[in-house]
């Protein structure tokens, strides 16, 4: 599965075509099964909104299944398909699936739930996978594209300048 070309999942859902098959890596953002299938949301960071996992027991080993849970790393392989269910137009079921970082439920801070900004000024290392955080990173990366787009249509250079020191010597600043 790693020599595949992982497609994001941005792009999924913007544009797979039904029946393709790909292959889409990124976090687990919840997980729920029953005996005869597991729906897992999963995220890669390039949207807000997550893809649709459909997993079938019967294809996909117990053991596997176990160790995916909130934040753990996974890829999957798997056919693009109307989505029977709303909220999404498509999903994946999974054919190949493969954990590449397991994440313990018990200490795993990031949970299904609202977390205060208190809270996540804690696990700054975590931050960039909440939907908070990531939509403040997309409206920060599109204002900083506008202006510099706008001063180099205008014929300006961007130009950064040596720095001989960037900190100020015992009480001069």
């Amino acid at each position: 599965m790693s020599t595949e070309r992982r497609i994001k999942v941005l792009e999924v859902l913007q544009s797979a075509k039904v029946g393709s098959v790909l292959l889409v890596k990124g976090w687990v953002r919840t997980k729920r099964q029953n005996k005869n299938v597991a729906f897992i949301a999963l995220n890669d960071g390039s949207t807000i909104n997550n893809l649709q996992l459909v997993a079938d027991p019967t294809l996909i080993s117990e053991d596997l299944l176990k160790k995916i849970t909130t934040g753990a790393c996974i890829a999957a392989k798997g056919e693009i398909v109307e989505s029977q269910g709303s909220g999404q137009s498509v999903e994946m079921h999974v054919k190949e699936m493969e954990v590449l970082g397991e994440a313990d439920p018990e200490k795993y801070p990031l949970q299904p739930k609202r977390h205060s900004l208190e809270f996540l000024r804690e696990i700054a290392y975590l931050r960039p996978r909440t939907n908070t955080f990531g939509a403040v990173y997309r409206i920060r990366h599109a204002m900083i594209y506008a202006v510099h787009k706008f001063f180099n249509d205008k014929g300006f250079l961007n130009i950064h300048t040596p720095i001989v020191t960037a900190s100020d010597a015992e009480g001069a600043g």
